[in-house]
């Protein structure tokens, strides 16, 4: 490789074609290997960070193919691989191989996605994949956008809910409002919402937790009943939120019924189906998202069951006038504010090119290629579940999606020996799974499958390590 004559400059063309060439290598070892490697293992702190100073000593240039493979070299030994298929945890899948191809194409061109007009073709191409996304939703003329993530697009959900259904507040804030607006969601919705009615003004008290049946649904009655004792209270219902995969259970709220109880409310229906929304490209999970289509807005995240790296949530809207109300804003240094420029219905301005890479995974597969790729997914979590009962377990929750919380007749009442099961299995290094808590009072093991290269064999291994770690006194 050419040699760099002042340690200023940049690479030069022989030690960038190294870099490329040593991704390309790590890429396609780490797909054969991933298999052999422990699904995750355990360093002191002090010790991983002093590795990392040794590999990156920052004192000299370093060429790229040896910034690539010491990287790797840390990636691989201290982590937990949630890219292994026999990562049963939460909802960070492996990733398609296509993917990363479209999110190296976004970092060299890098371009800016404020406005329109600065990146026309990345622009577009996002807006592509959103239509295709919003329609199998059932959702056809959606304003849409990518985000970082699904508390991004909650927490612009509930903006828009601020914008449309408390007149006065994009100018006077919550102070203006003739009543504290509420957000109601299950007691096992995502705990983003936390954080949304802290970061709105809200307050956390705003958000009104609604009870949940014995298989973990957010019950309508009640939900309507609690609107109606918090309106005595000086409450206004903002935001109904129901959820199409809750992060514990993988259960789809009743989403038609709380439809119906949101609009006599007269409050902003949002579904969460950050993990749930891929069902829709499943025909035979599709009917169990029913009513989604009358929700104001959507969150789905592509970097759970569209398999693509994080971050890439989605965010799809109804009401394109209420995302301009929340973020639309005119300056005399961005470009004029043409009525769909990304900056003026997003929370974002400099943003990454999200969607390149989702789009890159879904053309490799095509979507009804992805909804397979999920149904595999699905049809692998009901061989657990018939595995586990097979095998003298409990189950605990019940939901078409993959995802399994299940105990065992002799840790039912043991929570220290349940929690002493799943560290033992998770120390042993050949699969990951987790604790759960359900309806706040049944602890439960928890078991996701988030691979498309989960196979019986790798369940066959979780088998044997839970019949292994139950053993253990």
């Amino acid at each position: 490789m050419g040699k760099r004559t002042d340690a200023s400059t940049e690479a030069g063309p022989a030690e960038l074609r190294g870099g490329w060439d040593a991704i390309r290598e790590e890429a396609l070892a780490l797909r054969d290997r991933i298999r052999e490697l422990p699904v995750a293992t355990a360093a002191p702190a002090a010790a991983v960070r002093a590795e990392v100073e040794r590999a990156f000593p920052l004192d000299a240039p370093m060429p790229p193919a040896d910034l690539v493979h010491e990287a790797a070299r840390l990636l691989e030994r201290h982590a937990v691989h949630v890219t292994h298929p026999r990562y049963f945890g939460l909802y960070n899948p492996s990733v398609r191989d296509a993917a990363p191809l479209g999110d190296a194409l976004a970092a060299l061109y890098n371009p800016q996605l404020a406005v329109w007009s600065h990146a026309p073709a990345a622009a577009e191409l996002e807006r592509h994949v959103l239509r295709r996304l919003a329609a199998a939703l059932g959702r056809e003329g959606d304003s849409a956008a990518f985000t970082t993530g699904g508390a991004e697009a909650n927490l612009t959900a509930a903006l828009a809910a601020l914008a449309r259904k408390a007149p006065g507040w994009e100018q006077g804030g919550v102070r203006a409002l003739p009543a504290r607006p509420a957000i109601y969601a299950s007691a096992e919705a995502h705990h983003s919402f936390v954080k949304i009615a802290r970061i709105v003004g809200l307050g956390a008290e705003a958000l009104r937790e609604v009870p949940v049946d014995a298989r973990l649904l957010m019950l309508p009655g009640a939900l309507e009943e609690r609107i109606r004792a918090d309106r005595a209270q000086g409450f206004a219902p903002l935001m109904v939120v129901g959820t199409a995969g809750t992060t514990g259970a993988g259960v789809i709220d009743p989403l038609a019924a709380l439809a119906e109880v949101a609009a006599r409310a007269g409050a902003w229906f949002h579904v969460d189906a950050a993990y749930g929304g891929t069902a829709a490209l499943v025909p035979r999970l599709r009917p169990t998202l029913g009513g989604i289509e009358r929700a104001d807005s959507v969150t789905w995240d592509a970097h759970k069951g569209l398999s693509v790296p994080m971050g890439a949530g989605m965010i799809f809207c109804r009401d394109a006038d209420a995302l301009r109300r929340a973020f639309a804003v005119s300056t005399t240094y961005m470009p004029s504010a043409a009525a769909d420029e990304p900056y003026t219905a997003t929370l974002q301005w400099s943003r990454r090119a999200i969607g390149l890479k989702v789009l890159f995974a879904l053309a490799e597969s095509g979507l009804a290629g992805a909804g397979d790729v999920f149904e595999h997914q699905a049809r692998m979590g009901e061989r657990l579940r018939e595995r586990l009962v097979g095998a003298g377990w409990e189950l605990l929750n019940d939901t078409p999606l993959p995802v399994v919380c299940f105990t065992h007749p002799s840790l039912r009442d043991d929570p220290r020996r349940l929690a002493a099961v799943v560290s033992e299995v998770v120390g042993r290094g050949r699969a990951w799974i987790s604790e759960v808590v359900l309806a706040g009072r049944v602890k439960a093991v928890r078991a996701c499958i988030t691979s498309f290269r989960t196979e019986e064999a790798d369940l066959e291994v979780l088998l044997e390590e839970l019949e292994r770690a139950r053993a253990v006194r």
